[in-house]
């Protein structure tokens, strides 16, 4: 009877002190765009969370948000500000004009694949660069897609002219201003409404990486790829930062260890792979992919490429932003440095 009640005694103390470690664990709720099932979500999101909870000792939780879930796209920013959520990940372009220095990475020519464009916009934010326009969150790690391309419905793009009338999507209002340099019409919206928007005939076509023409099922809808590179788009991982600075030191180390170049480097091996198979998805299916190699020097692409650089940067300069062409010259220079192999 006595061995009975002892038993009994330690099976309620070893539920104690689990019920006590679940209540002393922190969740954290993280918010992001991409579907659940994306290659972006599993490879990244959920194997970030993992080594959070795992580095932590299981102090710290991750409650994972995808879809627009807890914030719509272009809202995730300010939602980590106010504490919506705690965590978010979104495209900077999201908010236009609110990050002009960081989106200098999105200029044509600056990174060849997402491995080399996540590590050029980390070193910028980490050499202290870009650090003032995230001061109202902690920032955690900085990525790229890779190149954006062009993808029209029934339109063999093969020069700038071909692109005349026709409604693009565009993701920020830099690759925007650059489409419309080369004629197109270019269409805001976030990257959850482009499927039914093709669908519905909204718009004729997108820039977009082979990433993003796979996670979102694009390829479903288009028939015809112009590989002409002139735009990256940069996305940064970031935290509220109250609750940053509620954490224990002990979990805030978790959280350090799983984030800067670490995960930048990270995030762009999964985008440039899911690049190489949103290509192969497309050849595949038997499209027509045209490949214009060196734009900046071809006689066709060139002059609206080089405009759109010329007028971001003279752009940011009327604004008051002396620095932006110390920042591109860095982005060059980093560029060199994160040169991309294979």
């Amino acid at each position: 009877m006595k061995t009975q009640f002892t038993s009994c005694l330690l099976a309620a103390a070893i539920a104690g002190l689990a019920a006590t470690s679940a209540e002393a664990a922190t969740t954290l709720r993280m918010a992001h765009f991409w579907p659940g099932a994306s290659g972006i979500n599993t490879e990244i999101f959920e194997e970030w969370a993992r080594a959070v909870e795992e580095d932590s000792g299981g102090e710290l939780r991750v409650q994972m948000f995808p879809s627009g879930t807890l914030a719509k796209a272009d809202d995730i920013y300010d939602a980590t500000v106010n504490g919506i959520a705690d965590i978010g990940v979104t495209a900077q372009g999201y908010t236009a004009g609110r990050f002009p220095l960081s989106q200098i990475v999105e200029l044509p020519g600056v990174a060849d694949d997402a491995r080399q464009g996540a590590c050029v916009l980390q070193t910028l934010y980490d050499d202290g660069q870009l650090n003032s326009e995230y001061d109202d969150t902690h920032v955690l790690f900085m990525f790229t897609t890779g190149p954006g391309y062009i993808h029209t419905v029934d339109t063999d793009v093969q020069t700038p002219a071909d692109l005349e009338g026709l409604r693009i999507r565009r993701p920020t209002a830099v690759a925007g201003d650059i489409l419309e340099n080369m004629g197109a019409s270019p269409v805001g919206m976030p990257a959850p409404d482009i499927y039914t928007s093709m669908q519905r005939g909204v718009i004729d076509g997108l820039s977009f990486p082979w990433e993003g023409m796979k996670g979102f099922r694009i390829n479903e809808l288009v028939e015809y790829h112009t590989q002409v590179p002139f735009y990256s788009l940069i996305f940064v991982a970031t935290m509220n930062q109250r609750i940053w600075e509620s954490l224990s030191p002990e979990q805030q180390a978790a959280i350090d260890a799983n984030s800067g170049m670490r995960w930048a480097g990270q995030s762009g091996e999964v985008f440039h792979s899911i690049d190489q198979q949103g290509r192969q998805e497309a050849e595949d299916a038997g499209h027509t992919i045209r490949v214009v190699d060196d734009p900046l020097n071809d006689p066709e692409w060139s002059a609206p490429l080089q405009q759109g650089i010329d007028e971001y940067l003279a752009g940011l300069e009327e604004r008051g932003l002396d620095q932006a062409r110390d920042v591109y010259n860095a982005a060059l220079a980093a560029r060199d440095s994160c040169a991309a192999t294979e």
